[in-house]
């Protein structure tokens, strides 16, 4: 397709998936081109050394990496996605002192136990792996690893659980979040696992899942699972950027989630490249709403669309339409995961890509 010359002052850019959050556009660029080991300690070099935070100042961290749209906490162990949350926390008003029952206030969870890192820094206060949790529940939780539940001992009121596991390779107490929130969770622990690959994690109740920081096969299976069937959300997205702001660094595996097969699973014997597509800087439509639940609507009041393709996080096409010249469309995506994906647009002008976020 020719490029008329009325695009000659046009500023041609590259993006690639790191611009799904805030991170400087270099910041991964020293694991580009690695894969399994040689990744993960890459990976390490790049997210170590963060600003380590004081344990008191966790309770006003939380405003703005764990707060909901409304302003009020977002607790994964009492929070109903779609549904209604059978109790709300308010910043500050609600923070723990005592409880003697759910629903009495909000404390800092480390959802990797620091039992496990024998309370040592700067695991102790990395925020990563510490959330705003429901005092009750993070006390039944205790420092029982995850796992998925066949015969629950308790339940709270979100329906997250507490019995014996039923993975083989551990069959000991373990704790189960509700499915809206597991991929988060994995997400954080494939962190740790990284950004502390030169520590030990297995102290108490930790070799259950590790050994050393490294997971045993049940574990690191597990976390893959939800990892696949939850994937990443703008909430994570929006918490990984805040992260960043306080502590100066990221969670990969937020900005890209195909570091965890290339690192862990069957993707490792491929280098990490991450998605690069030449764009415009001056952009001729608009796609709302975004982040899109069913149907996107791509408009332009002057540019006329050719061929519209979804992609992948990873640059495949997933959908393409050819137009007869129109200059509005609309996409039903009711039918694909939650997840982050690109529109790339043909016009005359030459092509577009936008970053959407499928709720």
């Amino acid at each position: 397709m020719k490029i008329k010359n009325t695009l000659s002052l046009v500023i041609t850019c590259l993006i690639s998936t790191i611009l799904l959050g805030q991170a400087p556009e270099n910041y991964y660029a020293a694991a580009y081109g690695k894969s399994g080991r040689a990744l993960q300690e890459s990976l390490f070099r790049i997210i170590g050394n963060h600003r380590e935070q004081s344990y008191s100042t966790l309770w006003t961290h939380f405003y703005t990496t764990d707060a909901k749209p409304n302003g009020t906490v977002w607790d994964i162990y009492s929070d109903v996605p779609n549904g209604t949350s059978p109790y709300v926390y308010q910043f500050g008003t609600n923070q723990c002192g005592n409880y003697t029952a759910e629903g009495d206030c909000y404390n800092r969870e480390h959802s990797m136990p620091k039992s496990w890192f024998d309370d040592a820094s700067p695991m102790y206060t990395d925020l990563f792996h510490l959330y705003p949790t429901d005092g009750w529940v993070n006390g039944k939780r205790g420092n029982f690893p995850y796992g998925e539940v066949s015969t629950a001992s308790w339940t709270s009121q979100n329906g997250s659980k507490l019995g014996s596991n039923s993975l083989s390779g551990y069959t000991g107490t373990v704790f189960e979040p509700i499915d809206e929130f597991k991929g988060d969770l994995a997400r954080t622990y494939l962190y740790m696992c990284t950004r502390y690959m030169n520590k030990s994690l297995d102290y108490e109740n930790g070799a259950t899942m590790l050994e050393g920081s490294q997971f045993k096969p049940w574990a690191l299976a597990l976390l893959i699972s939800w990892h696949e069937a939850d994937t990443v959300s703008k909430k994570e997205i929006d918490r990984n950027n805040a992260v960043y702001n306080i502590q100066g660094n990221r969670n990969p595996f937020i900005d890209f989630p195909e570091l965890v097969g290339k690192i862990f699973g069957e993707d490792s014997v491929n280098a990490f490249h991450p998605l690069k597509i030449t764009c415009y800087a001056e952009k001729q439509f608009t796609i709302v709403p975004n982040p899109v639940k069913d149907r996107l609507i791509i408009h332009s009041s002057s540019e006329k669309i050719l061929i519209m393709s979804l992609l992948d996080m990873q640059g495949r096409e997933l959908m393409s339409l050819a137009l007869p010249q129109e200059n509005e469309m609309s996409i039903d995506l009711s039918g694909f995961h939650s997840g982050i994906y690109f529109i790339q647009i043909s016009s005359e002008k030459g092509k577009e890509i936008h970053k959407i976020v499928k709720i």
